[in-house]
Parts: C-alpha cells; structure tokens; sequence
C-alpha cells in the first residue's frame, strides 16, 4: 500500500529556488492523504498495450483513456478502460468495464464489453444518446470509431445503424453535448494527425537511434459534428455546423458555457497547431474565435502542444477558467473569463505556470480534493520519448505529477509530495476523478501509455454534499449557496485527457456552518431549486 501525501500549505510555493534558506519552515495548515489501493482495489490486473515492438510508431506514444460510468444505475461508479491491443491484433479486449462491486473493490465483467472493435482504442466517453435512461459510450481509435448503446448493463456496438462513420482516421477526444437545443445529445470526435505505418517518418532525437515523431511532420485531420435526429442516429453536419474548417491534431475536447448564455460551446486542444474556441451561435452553428478570445497561442504568440483541458469557476469573479496541458518546457495554459468572450492568460499569475515547465502535461482533474469550498488541480504528467533524459539534462522520461492546491483565490501551490513513492515516476496519460467508494470526496484513477492504472483513494476530512442528478445532466450548472460563498460545477460528458470524470458533483463544505440552497439550471431551460440541503447526498430531479 503506498501513501502519496499532498502537503497542503496555504500561500506556500513549492519551488526549487524560490525563497532564501533562512525562511523559517511553515508547518502545513491541513493535509491529504492519498493511498494507493490500486492492488486492493482488484485492478492490479489491468494494463494497457500500445504494441510497442521498436518500430516507434507514433500512435505508440498517446494512450490510453478511461471514464467513470454508472453502468447499471446503482449509485456506484463503475469505471471503463481503454486497453489498448496490438497491430493487427484480436480486438476483443481494447474496452475493458470494471464494474463497482459496492465493497471498495472492482471485477471486471466481460459480458458487459462490446466485441468487435478497433484494436488501437484512444479514447471514452459516455452519455445517454437515446435518451432511455442509461449512459452509452464513444469510443475512438487508429481504425473505426464506435458507438455503443448500453442495453441493460451490456454495450453493443451500433455505429453503423445510427450513422457515425466507420471509416478509420486516428480520433482521439469526444465530446457530448446538445448543440441545438433539442433535448438531444450531439456528439463532436476529434481527429489528430493523418499517419500510418506506411507513411511513418524516421525521427531521431539522438541522432543515432530512431524515435518517435512530433505532429509537426504530418498533416491535421479535421474533426467531425453529428447532430442528433432526435431519436438517437446521427447525421453528419461538420461543415453546415462551422467546424469544417477545424485545424486537427486535436488531443482535448471540452464543452463550456464560458459566457452563461445557455448555449454550448467546444473548446479544442490542439498539438502544436493554435487551441480553438468555437462559441455557439445559435440553432447548432458555430464561430471559431480562439485567436481573438485569447487562448489560442501562449504569452509570445506561440501555439503549444495542447493535450488535456479542463475548466472551472476557481475565484471569487464567478467566471470560468481553462486549463490546458501542455509539452515541457511550455508552461500550462490558464485562461480566465473576462467577459464578452475574451479571456485572460493566467499562467504566470496563478502560480502553476512554473512547475509546469519541466513536465509534460497530459490528463487534468479539477475537484475539491480537500473539501475546502474551492476547486483543486490535479495535472498527469510523463513524457513521449524514451530518449528525452539523453538530450534534455532537466527533463525526465517518467514523471511525477502536479497536486495544485487552490489558495483560495485562483492561486495555487503545487503540494505533491509523492514522488518518492515511485522514485521513476509515471508515464501518465488520462486521470479523472470519482467517488468509487461513496465516502463524500473525489478520489483518483490515473493510465499509464503501456502500463497500468493507479486508483488513489482520498482520504479528505470534511463534510461534503454530493448532487445526484436525475434528468439529463450533460450542461447543467449546479451551484450551490453556503454562508461562504458560491459554488458552481458545469457538468460535462468528456474533458481531461480521452476520459470522463463523474457526472455528478461533489461540494466540499469546508467550515461552511449552513447551506442555503442548490439551484441547478439545466440544459433544457428547466430550473430545479433545493432549499437548505443536508450534507452528504441530495438527489435532485429535472423541471418539468
């Protein structure tokens, strides 16, 4: 059992080189115990294959994603891996669901796993696309996507019957969301890079021993929109929907409402290509305004290699801030809402552009991991190229990943503690966040390109109201009202890094003495009002 510890210490920055050696020591104002129990936990057993045989070939660098799933509706999150196969090889096993056995453990149910797919899987997301209740999935790959109906707790694949395209493009991050209105889930895949092992390029970091490629070398592969008919199939609208012109090379994919006008919006981004902003304009259309708004390019005007992205309202200014992992030696992007659709480069400010600097960001979690009132960061971090520590001094091949703490004010202290743990460090790809053992705080499940995963268990005290959401939840804005202040969570179907978090949100209530009320603004327009909730669980229904 390995205990990582977070060190949360109030307006302390962890960095090596700041402060003077005669500063006195500043004891922690409070603490997180994160324990991994992955073994305990049964997924010991899982491992993701990216069928790596020394051929290098790019596709090899990028996996593997994961997302929490509820997927026979009892209350307990069950989780759905990517694992991944070889080239050419049986892809009976690229989708792996672990179900909740309700005991702290999971098992994996191999009935419930669609049959048929794509062996070179990237990414996962889920949401009820048929509207009769229950969470389907999105599945990406190197070949064909797929789209899988759940029906009573099994997923089938209907891909072809309800209209998305076979044909095989490397996709990567999907998103749900209802673009028009409708009541539908609308569904956004996006496309990285036009490669295969026929057109692979030798690249050496070394000069003398090949290794992987950057996306620069190959062509971006446009994204594609399917909007909803209203009875679960889809018809492609990619250009009609303004998104024909999207630049690819697309790793992240987040839906927002940045400026609360009820209508979604799409973030992209995009490796090494400038990250894309396409507001919604109305009945399903949209304009892209990345370059405009402010978050396509850093401070210098450079675009950046954007992996995973995530958002959240992390201030006292009640507007959202986005988060977007980046390359090492490219600091994180941090974008805070101005207002009229412009945004504010908060990298350097907020404390978290400079540890990022040396890491190589790819999957990032926002949750009250302290249950402080206030959102927290949590950024999975490890590097593409075996060579890097022959060529870069500073820069580790398997790294340790980032705990931003929130002080409070949109600032933050990176509190890892953990590396020692796992001395080598991880190659982390996705991690999302989920209450697996229904405690009342958001634990951690982290992949590894070509290894396991890391379940970490929180154990936060405090007192926290977790908000069960009965309707349809992709693009409510749940916020609750504490004697301390607003609390706001936008929920989402895919963010991270090729993954999906928990749908429904956890409050942490820190001191708060009482809860005034939660209002839930859904994506329909309906309004649901909850006066004076008790902590722990509040399950709230949809307007009629």
């Amino acid at each position: 059992m390995h205990r990582l510890t977070f060190a949360l210490v109030s307006g302390l920055m962890l960095l090596t080189g700041c402060g003077s050696a005669e500063e006195p020591a500043q004891e922690p104002a409070s603490s997180i115990l994160f324990t991994e129990v992955t073994q305990q936990a049964g997924l010991a057993g899982f491992s993701h294959y990216n069928g790596a045989a020394g051929d290098f070939w790019f596709p090899e660098t990028m996996g593997a994603g994961a997302a929490v799933v509820d997927v026979n509706d009892d209350g307990w999150q069950d989780l759905v891996l990517v694992a991944g196969g070889g080239w050419g090889e049986s892809s009976e096993t690229a989708l792996q669901v672990w179900m909740n056995e309700r005991d702290g453990t999971f098992v994996r149910e191999p009935s419930a796993e669609p049959r048929g797919l794509a062996p070179y899987g990237f990414g996962v997301i889920a949401g009820d696309l048929d509207r009769d209740g229950d969470a389907d999935l999105v599945y990406t790959s190197l070949g064909r996507d797929a789209v899988l109906r759940n029906d009573s707790g099994r997923f089938v694949d209907v891909t072809r019957e309800v209209g998305v395209s076979e044909e095989a493009a490397w996709s990567t991050a999907a998103a749900m969301f209802d673009a028009d209105g409708d009541g539908w889930l609308d569904l956004y895949i996006g496309k990285y890079v036009d490669w295969t092992s026929e057109t692979d390029i030798y690249c050496s970091q070394d000069g003398q021993n090949k290794g992987y490629c950057t996306p620069e070398l190959y062509p971006g592969t446009p994204g594609q929109f399917y909007l909803n008919r209203g009875d679960g199939t889809f018809m492609d609208r990619t250009e009609e929907a303004g998104f024909g012109e999207a630049l690819g090379k697309t790793l992240g994919a987040l839906v927002l409402d940045h400026n609360r006008d009820g209508l979604p919006d799409l973030m992209l981004a995009n490796d090494t290509e400038p990250d894309e902003l396409y507001l919604n304009r109305g009945q399903g259309t949209f304009e892209e305004v990345g370059v405009i708004s402010g978050v396509a390019f850093d401070e210098r005007g450079r675009a950046r290699a954007g992996m995973g992205i995530n958002s959240g309202v992390v201030d006292d200014t009640g507007e959202e801030t986005i988060f977007v992992g980046n390359f090492s030696s490219e600091m994180m992007g941090v974008y805070r809402h101005l207002g009229n659709d412009v945004f504010l480069d908060r990298a350097a400010s907020s404390r978290i552009g400079q540890p990022s600097l040396l890491t190589l960001t790819f999957g990032i979690a926002l949750a009250d991991f302290d249950l402080d009132g206030d959102l927290d960061l949590f950024a999975a971090n490890g590097h593409v190229q075996p060579q890097i520590e022959r060529v870069k001094e500073n820069i580790r091949f398997r790294q340790p990943p980032h705990a931003f703490q929130n002080q409070g004010d949109g600032t933050f202290a990176d509190v890892w503690t953990g590396a020692d743990e796992g001395a080598s460090g991880w190659l982390a790809r996705a991690v999302i966040w989920l209450d697996y053992d229904n405690d009342g705080d958001p634990d951690l499940l982290l992949t590894e390109n070509g290894g396991p995963v890391h379940l970490l268990r929180n154990d936060a005290s405090g007192e926290s109201l977790t908000v069960r959401l009965d309707g349809r939840p992709e693009g409510a804005r749940v916020r609750l009202f504490t004697d301390a202040g607003v609390q706001e969570r936008f929920v989402r179907a895919g963010e991270s890094y090729l993954g999906q978090s928990q749908i429904d949100p956890v409050f942490g209530l820190g001191s708060t003495a009482r809860v005034d009320s939660l209002v839930v603004h859904w994506a329909s327009g309906a309004v649901s009002r909850v006066v004076a909730p008790e902590g722990g669980e509040v399950r709230v229904e949809e307007a009629r």
